[in-house]
């Protein structure tokens, strides 16, 4: 759903955005690990790019899929952002053909605050995930 794969100065463009985002904002997305042999499986944490509502997001490396790993990695970030940082919400949004994402969304509880405009042109329903899902 990103549109990749990406050139390696997209890819460079990408990776100094996430570690900037915790310099200049205070939040990012965190790399996930399987614990058991240390294999990299995506990123999930937060994202907010200029003119963008933050929003809680993940990506996971196909064969990881369908597993629980976004699951398991978005409950742990939410709880973060509730009781670390103390986000009175946690909002996330994907495009509207992203039936796996909003499923994933749905299975945390989410409910639907509103449908809005984003600076790509597009619209998008806006999901807050509640404190109680974690």
């Amino acid at each position: 759903m990103y549109g990749g794969p990406i050139t390696a100065a997209a890819a460079w463009t990408r990776l100094s955005s996430d570690l900037g985002s915790w310099y200049l904002q205070g939040f990012g997305v965190w790399a996930m690990q399987e614990k058991s042999d240390g294999e990299f499986l995506g990123t999930c944490g937060f994202w907010q790019g200029r003119d963008w509502p933050r929003e809680l997001t993940w990506w996971l490396l196909p064969q990881y899929r369908g597993h629980g790993f976004a699951k398991e990695a978005s409950l742990a970030a939410v709880h973060h952002a509730y009781e670390v940082l103390g986000w009175s919400a946690v909002e996330t949004y994907m495009n509207d053909q992203n039936t796996q994402a909003r499923a994933l969304v749905l299975s945390l509880g989410g409910q639907k605050a509103r449908r809005q405009g984003f600076p790509d042109g597009k619209e998008r329903d806006v999901f807050i995930i509640p404190r109680t899902a974690v």
